[in-house]
């Protein structure tokens, strides 16, 4: 596993199959190959481009408090629900990790602030966050969050696990968008 990879996300290490957390690791490491995104880049850049300029929460701090409220909501529901509504746990955090690691695509930086870039405008990260996570040999039910997690998953049935990380997603989105301060 990369170091740069571990350092960006302590939490891989939540992943208790290892198979499964290399397979997220190595997602990681492809997409910030292919990406002129660095690790410090992810620490300092806004998390979203939708909600304009001074937004100082960087993308890096979205996506751990995503990956935080899911294994937070996830083991709730296992204690609570139990074998009613079971949730996997390495599933949730390998899908949570990996929801929003198509954006290293999207973006571009320009006069040192980050932009849609062209690959964007053409292509939403769940699509290009799957096509890097099967090229690393990713579970289909981790695929499946990561297709799911956006407004893209609104017109598929989605899992248990996909419901927690889309919820997280967006309970630490729609927040910075829409409020009234």
């Amino acid at each position: 596993m990369d170091g740069k990879v571990l350092e960006l996300w302590p939490e891989l290490m939540w992943i208790s199959n290892v198979d499964l957390r290399e397979k997220t690791a190595k997602t990681w490491e492809l997409a910030l190959e292919k990406s002129v995104l660095s690790p410090g880049d992810l620490r300092s850049i806004p998390f979203t481009l939708l909600c304009g300029p001074g937004l100082k929460v960087s993308f890096m701090d979205h996506k751990r408090a995503v990956v935080h409220i899911s294994r937070d909501a996830g083991n709730k529901m296992n204690e609570f629900f139990k074998n009613e509504l079971p949730v996997d746990m390495d599933v949730l955090i390998a899908g949570a990790i990996l929801a929003d690691v198509g954006k290293l695509l999207e973006y571009e930086l320009k006069d040192g602030k980050s932009v849609q870039g062209k690959y964007g405008k053409y292509l939403r990260h769940p699509f290009s966050g799957v096509s890097l996570a099967e090229q690393c040999g990713v579970p289909a039910e981790v695929c499946h969050i990561i297709a799911t997690h956006a407004g893209e998953g609104d017109m598929v049935k989605r899992t248990t696990e996909a419901f927690i990380v889309h919820h997280a997603d967006f309970m630490t989105f729609e927040p910075f968008k829409d409020r009234l301060f």
